[in-house]
C-alpha cells in the first residue's frame, strides 16, 4: 500500500497483535467503511495483495493484522490460546482502538472461519462480509474431496513428535526444494495464472511459523462448530469460490450460500483454491459491486 502504519494491539491476555492501516487514526471519518483482510491457514498477507493494492488504489481504509502466534504477533510460545473465538476478540479489540463501525472483512480459507466466529459474536459490530475459498465443514474430511488428511494427519504428527529435528529441518527448507513447490502449486493454485515464484515466497513465510501451528489450527477447523449459527448469521455476504479448487470442493461454497440467509455466490471459471490470485481484476471488481452495490 502507498502508506503503512504499523502498530501493535495488547489483548487482555497480553498478546501482542500486530497490525497495520493505510490510514491515520485522525484521517478515519465516522462510519467509514474499512476493509479488513484475514488469511488462512498458515497463510499471510500477499494471498492479498492484488486487493490491497487494488483498494488502495480506490481510496479505501485498510486493515492488516497478523494472528497472534504469527509472524510479528506474540503468542508463538502459548499456540493453544490461538483459538478463532481469541482471534475475533482481538480483532474486536483492534477496531475498538479506532472506533471502527463498519469494518468490511474478506477471509481466504480458514480466515472464512474467522470472519464468520466475529460475525457470530459480533453480530452488531460488521458491515459486509466476503468468504473466500472456505469450509464450514471439517477439513480432514473433505480437503482433496478425501479423507487423506484426516488419515495421513496423526502419521505426520507422530513423525514430527517422533524426530522433531528432522521435522523442523523439513518444515524450514521445504520452500528450496522445487518438487515440494510444484506439488504446492499444482494442488492448489491455477498453474496457468501462479508462477512458481509465488509458491516459494509462499512457502519461506510458512517457515517462519511455529512448526506446530498447522496442527493446532487444523484440530481448531475440525472442532469450530460454526455450521449451526450460520442461520443466525444475517451479515450481508458474498461468498467467492473456483470452479477448479483441488483444496475445498466447490460445493462448500454452496452450502454457506445456502445456510447464510443474506449471501451471494459468485464461481470463478478456472478458478483454483486462491481465485484472488488467479484472477485478480475479476476478484476486485465483484467485491467492489458488492461494497458499493451490495
Amino acid at each position: 500500500m502507498k502508506n503503512e502504519y504499523p502498530d501493535y494491539y495488547y489483548s487482555d491476555d497480553g498478546t501482542r497483535v500486530f497490525y497495520l492501516t493505510n490510514f491515520k487514526k485522525e484521517e478515519l471519518k465516522p462510519d467509514e467503511v474499512v476493509i479488513v483482510f484475514n488469511y488462512g491457514l498458515v497463510c499471510n498477507r500477499r494471498h492479498f495483495t492484488p486487493q490491497e493494492e487494488y483498494f488502495d488504489s480506490l481510496g479505501y481504509k485498510i486493515l492488516v493484522h497478523d494472528y497472534r502466534a504469527h509472524y510479528s504477533s506474540s503468542g508463538q510460545d502459548k499456540i493453544e490460546l490461538c483459538t478463532f473465538e481469541n482471534i475475533a476478540a482481538d480483532i474486536k479489540g483492534i477496531l475498538d482502538t479506532f472506533s471502527i463501525t463498519k469494518p468490511i472483512m474478506i477471509g481466504h480459507s480458514m480466515g472464512v472461519n474467522v470472519t464468520l466466529e466475529f460475525c457470530k459474536n459480533y453480530p452488531n459490530n460488521i458491515y459486509k462480509s466476503i468468504l473466500i475459498s472456505g469450509s464450514v465443514l471439517p477439513p480432514q474430511d473433505i480437503m482433496f474431496d478425501s479423507n487423506i488428511v484426516d488419515i495421513a494427519s496423526p502419521f505426520i504428527q507422530k513423525f514430527a513428535n517422533n524426530s522433531p529435528a528432522v521435522f523442523e529441518f523439513i518444515w524450514k527448507n521445504s520452500y528450496k526444494n522445487p518438487i515440494a513447490r510444484k506439488a504446492v502449486l499444482d494442488g492448489g493454485f491455477n498453474t496457468k495464472k501462479v508462477e512458481d515464484s509465488f509458491v516459494q515466497i509462499y512457502m519461506k513465510k510458512i517457515s517462519e511459523l511455529p512448526k506446530d501451528i498447522f496442527f493446532h489450527l487444523l484440530e481448531e477447523m475440525k472442532n469450530h462448530d460454526i455450521i449451526s449459527s450460520l442461520e443466525n448469521i444475517f451479515t450481508p455476504t458474498l461468498i467467492i469460490g473456483g470452479d477448479s479448487d483441488k483444496v475445498i470442493p466447490n460445493y462448500l461454497q454452496r452450502i454457506l450460500q445456502e445456510y447464510l440467509p443474506n449471501s451471494k455466490l459468485y464461481i470463478l471459471k478456472d478458478g483454483s483454491h486462491v481465485p484472488q490470485i488467479d484472477f485478480p481484476e475479476l476478484t476486485n471488481s465483484r467485491i467492489e459491486t458488492f461494497i458499493t452495490r451490495g
